[in-house]
């Protein structure tokens, strides 16, 4: 019984939520109607039951009135009837009761043949009258036929009725869970926007209720998160001329080891600076592409050049004729971040290779770690174990500017160690 009750369940919770509803409601409607089925069916009975036990009373009246007066038992009363002194397929029981002097019936509608007794003491024998009951267990059985029937419409309307009344509520269900995920996914201006009917008081429509919560949680969420790109980047915009003027102070030091230090923490600040107002600019999606048909080969390899990291570059055979549409600026940006991180992250030798529409930048390093994997880039978490290795910008500038071009950067581990970054291009 357990693993029939774990079936079911599992079976159940494989519906959609329509189908639940609808399952439950045409289960109830069933148990509902097997219930009134079997009262219906008891009471037809007890019906049948005492209509035959009279008939066979007053047959046993008549039968014994005429074997008084003519020492006879005529059994040509009604059709079908035996009338009989100690007949011999008598059951015990009534035998038993009419010798004990009482008069009384016996029923039995489960036989083949249902039949009813009626039997009394006559003298030393014992008087019986036997009816034959085909006709009434015939009419008791199509009753119980016509209650099936009438049951199985029932619970079929009833099936149909709830998948029509639960489709609604699905369908509105669906609705909010696509809208949520779209506002995971960053497209913080989705909304349901659910319908509310005039004068509805709140408790009244839960769905309704959730979409407006769910809306509501939307746009606080994408006030704060607004608040914060704006306070991101009018940090990084006063910080530009404090730290322009620091650079020229520090350019006009005396050549030392300490003026180095300063030198190259005040370099440090200002990609820090620049790259802070980048991802203001992307967050804020104002960034437009210049597209132009380039040669993926030779644009990267020369992007590989200008980097000046000691990187091996490859191409595969006709390499050079692949044709890309892409932000040629933008497009080193991303390569540029991506060979940075394998450098300062990963371990030599850091490769790049182009085949057809695909940059593949590969290190011999520890691979990404799970979490960037599995969330993405998050701007200040490189997962590096020792701290000043990196503010984590790097990889999500590149992720915006490939979304700005129409590219795509996917990360994944080699199954020999090392970190792979691919960038797919559109083709011209």
């Amino acid at each position: 019984m357990r693993g029939i009750a774990r079936r079911a369940r599992a079976a159940l919770n494989a519906l959609g939520l329509r189908w639940k509803i609808a399952a439950l409601l045409a289960l109830g409607c069933a148990v509902v109607a097997v219930a009134i089925g079997v009262l219906i069916h008891q009471a037809r009975l007890e019906q049948v039951s005492v209509n035959a036990r009279s008939g066979a009373t007053a047959q046993l009246v008549r039968v014994r009135q005429l074997y008084e007066l003519t020492g006879q038992v005529d059994t040509d009363g009604d059709a079908g009837t035996d009338a009989a002194i100690d007949a011999p397929d008598l059951p015990a029981s009534l035998r038993a009761a009419a010798l004990d002097g009482r008069r009384t019936t016996y029923l039995d509608m489960d036989a083949a043949d249902p039949v009813v007794w009626a039997a009394r003491p006559v003298g030393d024998h014992v008087l019986s009258v036997r009816e034959p009951l085909a006709e009434q267990a015939a009419e008791i059985a199509e009753f119980d036929q016509q209650l099936i029937a009438s049951g199985a419409v029932v619970v079929i309307l009833a099936a149909l009725g709830g998948a029509a009344l639960a489709s609604r509520l699905s369908r509105e269900l669906r609705t909010a869970a696509a809208t949520a995920r779209r506002i995971s996914q960053g497209d913080l201006d989705a909304r349901i926007d659910h319908p509310r009917p005039p004068g509805s008081r709140p408790g009244k429509d839960e769905v309704a209720e959730l979409a407006t919560a769910v809306d509501t949680m939307a746009a606080s969420l994408q006030q704060r998160i607004e608040a914060e790109q704006r306070f991101t980047a009018d940090v990084a915009h006063e910080l530009r001329t404090p730290l322009t003027g620091l650079h020229t102070a520090a350019e006009l030091l005396p050549q030392s080891r300490p003026t180095e230090l300063v030198r190259d923490r005040v370099l440090a600040l200002r990609t820090l600076t620049e790259d802070l107002l980048e991802v203001a600019r992307l967050d804020a999606e104002v960034e437009r592409p210049d597209l132009d048909a380039h040669p993926l080969g030779p644009l990267t390899e020369g992007i590989v050049q200008r980097s000046g990291c000691p990187v091996r570059f490859a191409a595969s055979c006709g390499a050079d004729g692949t044709l890309v549409r892409t932000d040629a600026r933008r497009l080193e940006r991303i390569i540029a971040n991506l060979v940075a991180n394998a450098r300062r992250h990963g371990a030599d030798p850091v490769d790049v290779r182009v085949a057809g529409p695909v940059v593949t930048v590969s290190d011999q390093g520890p691979g990404f770690p799970e979490h960037l994997l599995k969330d993405g880039p998050r701007r200040f978490q490189t997962g590096a174990r020792e701290r000043g290795q990196g503010t984590g910008l790097g990889l999500t500038i590149a992720f915006g500017q490939a979304q700005v071009i129409g590219a795509r950067v996917e990360l994944r581990n080699a199954e020999g160690g090392g970190a792979v970054a691919t960038v797919r291009l559109p083709e011209a």
